[in-house]
């Protein structure tokens, strides 16, 4: 699968490949944060096999808990481009809404609902996790 993405203002750019290793819709409270309140849908992908084309994107790590992602987003209009974690250190997690072709998406399983908002919905065939699986 080859995937071509990038930030709202288009500073930033990149080009995925590869076979996705997930295709998720996290409900986690953290998600949540960097949605604006919905949960987050995203794709993660080979590290080994992704490049940004066009711009490097900030990074932002918290340094008040363990193991923290480094979150990736455009300097210049905010965009939430992806996350690189530590739990998954060969894997980039691509967000979305950043992909040129969103439709490619199609979610395999919804985690963190125990912090699931009534406002979410997840489809009643989505294989659902209170957690992680």
């Amino acid at each position: 699968m080859k995937i071509q993405g990038g930030c709202y203002c288009g500073e930033v750019r990149y080009l995925s490949s590869g076979d996705p290793q997930a295709s998720i819709q996290c409900h986690c409270r953290e998600c949540q944060y960097i949605t604006g309140g919905n949960p987050n849908v995203l794709m993660i992908m080979p590290l080994d096999q992704f490049q940004f084309t066009k711009g490097t994107p900030k990074e932002f790590k918290r340094n008040d808990i363990e193991n923290p992602v480094t979150r990736l987003f455009c300097n210049n209009c905010g965009t939430a481009i992806g996350t690189r974690s530590p739990l998954r250190e060969k894997s980039i997690i691509l967000k979305v809404g950043t992909f040129d072709d969103p439709s490619v998406f199609k979610p395999e399983i919804a985690i963190f609902t125990c912090d699931m908002q009534d406002f979410h919905h997840v489809d009643s065939g989505l294989k659902s996790f209170n957690k992680r699986p």
